[in-house]
């Protein structure tokens, strides 16, 4: 004959069996949050890439116009964030990279390259072009759909570019912004190609602090990569998962200066001062506060909390 466990088979009495059905229910309340969460997340990503396609044609447009000069050659290379594919419309890191290798502009200074560029823009000037600035370092282009795009000379030399020091008097030594990339690269590809997503979201969400409490784009992806290159294997790869990592962790992170590797400068955040200064301690409570709104959504499992994170 069989046993007496019931229909749920086993030796289990009744007060086994409500624990099991409700841990039951609890684990698929838990599996739904997540999935609306992420699902939630996975829609504001698309609205990234479609601003970034939009980036992406203005960024083209530009290039046709530039790359009618036949004389010597000029080229045109996703800087900043939009080579990394961390671009968030609104931040300040969108550099284009015009790399020259012209003779009668090899030995200009920075300012002449910058009125050079500005020339081309304005000759063939494209419908959709509202202003063209000039500025200390880089020529600014704005859309008439509000978009602004910073172009950022570079001469090029076998070894990196040169780009103008924060003066604009004179060209900076060398720099390599490549091996950073390849970096973010590879913790992102460790990551199941999550680490870019969550960069995305961080800057969003740490753009809507009060302007002392921000951080550079720069400065965000370097965050990232010390806090993702020991990621643990056994935790979640999403966005949400990891969203909540980042945060947990970029608070002590920010706390010691990162070594800048693309030669630009010693470190990458200079603008806040030696390691655990005020400025860093400021910053770092900001990150803590996001963090700790992060933990309270999750163990409320409240969903308008996090859309409150995530779109305020």
């Amino acid at each position: 004959m069989g046993g007496s466990g019931g229909i749920f088979g086993g030796d289990y009495g009744p007060e086994k069996y409500k624990e099991i059905i409700q841990k039951t229910r609890e684990q698929t309340r838990d599996a739904q949050f997540e999935t609306n969460v992420n699902g939630k997340i996975n829609n504001i990503l698309g609205e990234y890439h479609r601003k970034t396609e939009v980036t992406t044609e203005h960024i083209n447009n530009i290039k046709e116009i530039i790359e009618q000069d036949v004389v010597g050659t000029i080229e045109m290379c996703f800087g900043g964030s939009v080579s990394k594919h961390t671009y968030v419309d609104g931040l300040s890191d969108v550099d284009v990279l015009i790399l020259i290798d012209k003779s009668e502009l090899s030995d200009a200074s920075p300012h002449k390259v910058l009125e050079y560029i500005k020339t081309c823009l304005t000759k063939e000037r494209h419908r959709e072009i509202d202003n063209i600035h000039i500025g200390t370092l880089a020529v600014t282009v704005r859309f008439t759909d509000g978009e602004k795009i910073q172009l950022l000379p570079a001469l090029k030399r076998y070894e990196g570019y040169k780009i103008p020091e924060q003066t604009g008097n004179n060209w900076s030594n060398v720099i390599r912004p490549d091996k950073f990339a390849r970096k973010l690269t590879k913790i992102n590809q460790n990551c199941k190609g999550k680490v870019v997503p969550v960069v995305k979201l961080a800057k969003d969400i740490i753009s809507r602090n009060p302007i002392a409490k921000q951080l550079s784009g720069y400065h965000i992806e370097s965050i990232a990569v010390e806090v993702f290159k020991l990621y643990p294997d056994s935790n979640p790869k999403t966005p949400k998962a990891m969203l909540r990592y980042f945060f947990e962790n970029a608070k002590e992170v920010v706390k010691s200066p990162i070594k800048d590797k693309t030669n630009q400068s010693i470190h990458i955040d200079d603008y806040l001062g030696q390691k655990n200064s005020d400025k860093r301690f400021r910053i770092a409570y900001a990150l803590d506060r996001i963090g700790r709104r992060i933990k309270n959504a999750d163990e409320r499992h409240s969903i308008d909390e996090w859309e409150s994170i995530l779109e305020e």
